[in-house]
């Protein structure tokens, strides 16, 4: 059983974080805490100046409204943790700063675009210093 959880959520995804709040709930050590975190990636560079800070700000209520309910239907209290970067490397940060000892997070069947780019969940496993519990989505090709 693990202490501490890192549980990440995409918001078009919230399916997915559902599932695998469920696994971390199995996951979950008596007296352990579980950490939902969603990373809203903002381009860099001059398109950053493009970006309304209003859109900013009502992603970051959607975000804690969504966590928030998400939690009730759970019956959970877990802490929420929105953050800003790229998703990656964000994800391992919070792992790191809560002082976590799991990270699961969700994954799919890789396209054209992860061998290319490489997935989120790819760069998670492989510069998480603790666990990762990939959580693939069976999905047929």
């Amino acid at each position: 059983m693990y202490s501490k959880i890192v549980v990440p959520v995409a918001m078009d995804q919230l399916e997915r974080g559902k599932q695998i709040l469920r696994r971390a709930r199995g996951l979950l050590a008596e007296g352990g805490e579980i950490v939902l975190v969603h990373v809203i990636e903002i381009a860099s560079g001059y398109l950053s100046i493009e970006f309304p800070a209003a859109m900013v700000e009502m992603e970051i209520r959607q975000a804690e409204e969504r966590l928030g309910r998400m939690k009730d239907e759970f019956g959970i209290s877990a802490l929420v943790d929105i953050r800003y970067g790229g998703s990656a490397r964000q994800i391992v940060a919070a792992a790191q700063e809560h002082d976590a000892d799991l990270i699961i997070i969700a994954s799919h069947r890789p396209g054209l675009a992860n061998y290319l780019l490489g997935a989120t969940a790819d760069r998670v496993v492989r510069h998480s210093p603790i666990s990762v519990l990939v959580d693939r989505q069976d999905r047929q090709p």
